[in-house]
């Protein structure tokens, strides 16, 4: 027999063989679905790729799609990460787009894989999910239902093993930080509340206030001061670290009802583009539900806590509980507890987040929420200033200048009338004369208002102190 016949005929056995293989295989496969029962599929299917992995000194890493309650940031990172790196070999792709969001997202379609090179170095990626979960979470709401977290799904990195350094050190944080980069790049900053079917929950849709610092009509030394805080708060990690101290920062906005703060609230959020997470503290039923609200917020964003004076009687620290019918207990959200997660040991549970209270009667809070590392910046939301309605002008009436703008800033002050007032009263009339006009007129009943209601004050606290003494003197 020649030297090509007998190639020929060993070329045949091997195809041969390996197609004698290939039929075993999908035969015992087949058998396994219709007859094992899954968990013993699984053990199966995993004993044989470990077996596969020693043989070639392979090392595979799982990284889970949740990390008990929480998200893992190295499994949405990587997800985001293979979503751009598609090959024009891949044949199955997942894609998904909620309605808030302005793109489609692409990802590895389920027991799919993908070969990615980095430093010359082969990485392969296997999406994988599994019949039956191992571990599970499960995450109650009022109505007793429950959705559940669990390591169902995952994602798995073969390598071999003489590159576990470069995999752990180099490739994965690389991943990390380009993901990051896409997020802040293509991320739509969102407004979340609370979920009122499941309680323990957050809703979001997109947040498209056109708010930003340079059309806010605010004093501009304050507004200069809240943006050199920003960058200085996302500039110092290693700062925070270094010190020991959790990466937040807390303000407080206090005034008058109008005066701009939930649009300052909307600047910080679109100028730093983090997602605001609005809590309102009534919707809350206990310190319980409050702590898991809180452990699943993200970071880099902003907690808003509008209201704080009266969104809950956040006073006695002492009463944690109080007994209800049926003989049950039911703890509320308290004072105490609030603080805990504010700057206590939960504070700690994320990084770069920003706590803002507002109120409108920054007297009425409890001396515990003020303190020096919880509102660590206290602003005051004023009345319109002379800078404001200048903005505003500029905003609405696009003029900078008129022969009304100085009799305008000289009874504004006096008048005590807020932004929201006078940009309802500049966006009435396209014609800067007649917009002036009427403003002029509305500040002067807003200045005789307040000269009534003060006035009427003045006499009421003069009778009181009358009464007072007349009591005085009858004892």
């Amino acid at each position: 027999m020649s030297s090509t016949e007998s190639k020929i005929a060993m070329a045949k056995t091997v195809v041969s063989t390996i197609g004698s293989i290939a039929a075993a295989s999908m035969v015992a496969r087949s058998v396994a679905h219709d007859y094992l029962p899954p968990e013993f599929q699984d053990y199966l299917y995993f004993g044989l790729r470990n077996f596969i992995n020693k043989l070639f000194r392979q090392l595979t890493i799982v990284i889970y799609e949740f990390n008990g309650i929480r998200e893992n940031e190295i499994y949405n990172a990587a997800t985001l990460y293979l979503g751009s790196r598609i090959s024009p070999e891949t044949n199955r792709l997942k894609i998904t787009k909620h309605p808030s969001e302005k793109s489609i997202n692409v990802a590895m379609e389920i027991n799919n894989e993908f070969i990615d090179i980095y430093n010359g170095v082969k990485f392969k990626w296997s999406s994988v999910s599994k019949e039956l979960p191992t571990v599970e979470f499960q995450e109650y709401d009022d109505d007793g239902r429950y959705y559940t977290r669990s390591d169902k799904r995952s994602l798995e990195l073969t390598f071999h093993r003489k590159h576990k350094d470069l995999a752990l050190n180099k490739y994965l944080p690389f991943i990390l930080n380009d993901a990051k980069t896409r997020k802040v790049e293509d991320k739509a900053v969102k407004i979340f509340t609370v979920d009122m079917d499941r309680r323990t929950a957050w809703t979001s849709v997109n947040l498209d206030h056109p708010s930003k610092f340079a059309t806010l009509a605010m004093d501009t030394d304050v507004k200069e001061k809240v943006m050199k805080d920003l960058d200085r708060f996302v500039e110092r990690r290693e700062y925070y670290r270094k010190v020991g101290k959790a990466w937040k920062r807390g303000y407080l906005l206090y005034g008058p009802p109008g005066t701009g703060k939930s649009s300052l609230i909307a600047a910080m959020a679109n100028y730093l583009n983090f997602d605001i997470y609005d809590l309102e503290l009534t919707d809350i039923r206990s310190n319980a539900e409050l702590r898991r609200l809180l452990v699943t917020t993200a970071n880099r964003s902003i907690l808003v806590v509008e209201d704080i004076d009266c969104s809950a009687e956040l006073h006695d620290r002492e009463d944690a509980k109080e007994v209800v019918r049926d003989n049950e207990e039911e703890y509320r959200v308290t004072l105490s507890g609030f603080l805990n997660f504010i700057d206590g040991l939960w504070s700690s549970c994320g990084d770069e987040r920003i706590i803002i209270f507002t109120t409108n009667r920054k007297e009425k809070l409890d001396p515990a929420l003020l303190r020096a590392g919880r509102m660590d910046v206290h602003i005051n939301m004023s009345y319109c200033t002379p800078s404001g309605f200048r903005l505003l002008a500029s905003n609405y009436l696009g003029i900078t200048q008129h022969d009304l703008f100085e009799e305008v800033e000289d009874l504004i002050g006096e008048a005590e009338v807020t932004p929201a007032e006078v940009a309802e009263q500049l966006l009435q009339e396209d014609d800067p004369d007649i917009a002036l006009s009427r403003l002029l007129e509305f500040i002067e009943v807003k200045r005789k208002q307040n000269e009534v209601t003060k006035a009427k004050a003045k006499d009421l606290a003069a009778k009181e102190i009358e009464k007072s003494e007349l009591v005085r003197e009858s004892v």
